[in-house]
């Protein structure tokens, strides 16, 4: 199963640094996306894009995790030559991620 099927994400951008917000569409499936969603899994996952530290923020009372992404925007806006300055697909590449099964285990 992919990320895509049980959540949605937002991304934003500060220089070199992408956040990605990875939100599931049901709040029942928080406590599941955050077992699946590790800092070692998504930094796999980004690390063709993602160049520096990855920290995740748990926010349990809005049932959403925040990855903050350093070194993802190859200099950033202004001094990128990449198509996406801003790294807005990126959200949808970490929704691409592949996750476990039905959030039993």
């Amino acid at each position: 199963m992919k990320l895509y099927d049980i959540a949605h994400s937002r991304a934003g951008d500060k220089g070199n640094t992408l956040t990605l917000s990875l939100i599931p569409f049901d709040s029942a499936d928080y406590e599941w996306i955050s077992r699946e969603a590790s800092v070692d899994r998504v930094a796999a996952h980004l690390s063709n894009s993602v160049h520096g530290e990855i920290r995740r923020y748990e926010m349990p009372n809005i049932h959403a995790l925040l990855f903050v992404c350093e070194g993802a925007l190859q200099g950033g806006v202004t001094t990128s030559l990449t198509a996406d300055t801003h790294g807005k697909c990126m959200s949808g590449v970490l929704l691409d991620m592949e996750i476990a099964g039905d959030g039993t285990g």
